[in-house]
């Protein structure tokens, strides 16, 4: 596994943690699924 680091804006941050906390999930796991849920939007981009 590779290892990601990005700059956020503070509010962003803030909205991440809250995300996770609500659904008791690390930051990971929602980054991950999130990139994983890209991938139909790329195939679609790249059929037409």
């Amino acid at each position: 596994m590779k290892h990601l680091a990005i700059r956020i804006p503070e509010s962003e941050l803030e909205i991440l943690k809250a995300y996770c906390q609500q659904e008791n999930r690390s930051q990971s796991e929602i980054l991950r699924e999130f990139i994983r849920s890209l991938k139909k939007k790329v195939r679609h981009a790249t059929d037409s």
